[in-house]
């Protein structure tokens, strides 16, 4: 089920405490669920509103794709060269304590470009974390495990392959579930200044027409995406970690 009983009884019960406050409040501040169900309804049925989903989806994606490189990189490192550990865990420490909104005030003074500018902000606040779940799984690797492998004199590629990725993939799952809802917030900050599209771009268009219904579809265009995403990241998990503990039991 891509559901639970009780997410679909929380989100039901939510439905109908905005509903109900329709009834009692102005509409430019609760529209009715009617109303926004044809906002929603709107953006799914025209090409250029189509067309912000898909940009802000795929910036979502293309930000996260570079932070897992690098971050995965820096913990792989930091787990493997203790020097690296002291330099770097204290910077990504440093990094984390930064606003997102002090990164987009970076971005623009650095960078022209505004997608650039959209994808070094959403690097730069999801980064810590791989680099951070990927350092945590590689040093929780078993000791002993690690000098039974050793034992064997394995390769590199050997050794990373049936010891060090099985041991960090739970960990890089967790941090693309985690981060997804981070970076929903993140790149809706981001599209705020300079884009001319996604969903932010369309946040602030229904700001200055004062359209509840407006923004409230889209937000909903929003969680809608992540959450689907979410459901893609635990499909993949669950095939991947299945098909471990199948590799591990033939080896």
């Amino acid at each position: 089920m891509l559901w639970k009983k009780e997410t679909v009884i929380t989100l039901a019960v939510i439905v109908a405490a905005w509903q109900l406050a329709s009834h009692f409040l102005p509409p430019f501040l609760f529209p009715s669920v009617l109303t926004i169900g044809a906002e929603i309804g709107r953006i799914a049925t025209h090409a250029k509103a189509l067309g912000s989903v898909a940009a802000t989806s795929a910036r979502i994606l293309a930000g996260m794709a570079g932070a897992f490189v690098i971050g995965g990189a820096l913990g792989l490192l930091m787990g493997r060269v203790r020097w690296v550990e002291h330099y770097v865990h204290p910077a990504l420490t440093f990094d984390q304590g930064i606003p997102a909104l002090s990164w987009v005030v970076f971005s623009i003074i650095w960078f022209k470009t505004n997608e650039f500018r959209i994808w070094f902000i959403i690097v730069m606040t999801t980064l810590p974390a791989f680099a951070f779940q990927m350092y945590d799984s590689y040093r929780s690797m078993s000791k002993d495990l690690v000098e039974m492998a050793l034992s064997f004199r394995p390769s590199r590629w050997d050794m990373f392959r049936t010891l060090v990725w099985p041991s960090v993939l739970p960990g890089i799952f967790t941090a693309w579930k985690v981060n997804l809802g981070n970076v929903a917030r993140v790149v809706v900050v981001a599209e705020l200044v300079g884009a001319t599209s996604g969903v932010g771009y369309q946040l602030l268009v229904q700001q200055q027409q004062f359209d509840m219904a407006g923004a409230m579809a889209w937000t909903l265009v929003l969680v809608v995406f992540v959450t689907l995403a979410q459901k893609v990241v635990e499909l993949v998990e669950h095939a991947s970690l299945r098909h471990v503990v199948v590799s591990e039991r033939m080896a």
